[in-house]
């Protein structure tokens, strides 16, 4: 299943959520949410500095890792930006690849 990176920055609105129900209620919600779409949740850490906790998740596919997104983000309780993991099997596949490519102006 696809692996995927959630950096998550609070609202202010979000950060009084937290505070409210705590990192676990948090942590609960967002492993509900991941489980009713046929996802679960491989780790989840609060954090300082720009981003505010990383998950880390596995997911069923694209589509459904961009739904996740937009309800998300449609609330305006926190800024979820989601990275796609590749394994170093999956590069070893990619460096396999032939492509041929010219770079802009040659």
């Amino acid at each position: 299943m696809p692996k995927y990176l959630w950096c998550v920055s609070y609202s202010t609105e979000g950060v009084k959520g937290v505070l409210k129900e705590g990192g676990t209620g948090r942590r609960e919600a967002v492993e509900k949410l991941a489980a009713d779409l046929g996802a679960t949740i491989e780790s989840f850490h609060f954090s300082f500095g720009e981003d505010d906790a990383y998950v880390i998740v596995d997911i069923p596919d694209n589509t459904t890792a961009a739904a996740i997104s937009l309800a998300v983000a449609g609330v305006g309780a926190a800024r979820v930006k989601t990275v796609v993991l590749m394994t170093p099997e999956e590069i070893d596949e990619a460096t396999k690849m032939s492509i041929t490519y010219r770079p802009p102006g040659k």
